[in-house]
């Protein structure tokens, strides 16, 4: 099942989607007609992996992590799928990456492997958009419109062997699976629980196959994820 969040002159709405109409607890809207789709869920915080591809690695030239190697991005962070984004004014080096993410169901903490599919609402797509000129991962990373995220939430997905690619400016950039990750979605939620209490809503993103790079205005950036869907952004000046 797809969940969604639609804006209406009402206020946000949430329920199932399917065929471009989100089933709301009073009634039905269509995308487009009745508002625009929002990012689907509210997290109080994105908890983002990074370094979780051996080719990335070796792309990069960093040092493969004994544990998963992570950073945080607020709520501000957030954008909707088809959500114009604007090309920050400080950096000159804007990067795309795309990243399955899961997406928490009930407030929980200290979680085995084996208790984490439980505690997972289900899926969606992130494009950890990085100044990559700037000092430090908050200044490249949290800043505002930095993690688009959508269109929508797929609960029924087994998040460790699913084909991906990115797109942009409709030029195949990036082609991988997720079973080349080096810690699996499973092994990062247990991780990350043992450290943080998870909210409703929360979000942990997977980290980035090989090939993420620069980003330009006016170019499109288009990411699939096999069960999900796509997410797709345009960035302008």
């Amino acid at each position: 099942m797809r969940l969604a969040r639609i804006a209406t002159p009402e206020g946000p709405v949430g329920g199932p989607y399917e065929d471009g109409v989100v089933h709301g607890p009073d009634g039905t809207y269509e995308v487009g007609r009745d508002g625009r789709l929002l990012p689907p869920c509210r997290p109080s915080t994105l908890y983002c992996v990074g370094r979780n591809y051996a080719e990335t690695l070796d792309q990069m030239e960093y040092e493969r992590p004994e544990e998963p190697d992570f950073f945080i991005k607020p709520r501000t962070a957030l954008a909707a799928h088809r959500q114009p984004i604007p090309y920050p004014e400080f950096t000159d080096e804007l990067t795309y990456a795309g990243e399955l993410a899961a997406v928490i169901d009930e407030r929980c903490r200290d979680l085995t492997v084996e208790e984490v599919p439980d505690a997972v609402r289900g899926y969606t797509i992130m494009n950890d958009l990085d100044a990559l000129d700037q000092q430090g991962r908050t200044a490249r990373k949290a800043f505002d419109n930095s993690g688009p995220l959508g269109p929508w939430i797929e609960t029924d997905l087994d998040p460790t062997d699913i084909e991906m690619w990115t797109d942009v400016g409709g030029e195949r950039r990036q082609e991988a699976s997720t079973e080349l990750m080096l810690f699996d979605p499973y092994e990062i939620i247990s991780y990350l629980s043992k450290r943080f209490t998870f909210q409703p809503g929360d979000v942990v993103a997977f980290g980035s196959p090989a090939n993420p790079g620069l980003v330009e205005p006016g170019e499109t950036v288009d990411i699939h994820y096999e069960g999900i869907g796509t997410l797709r952004n345009r960035i302008v000046d």
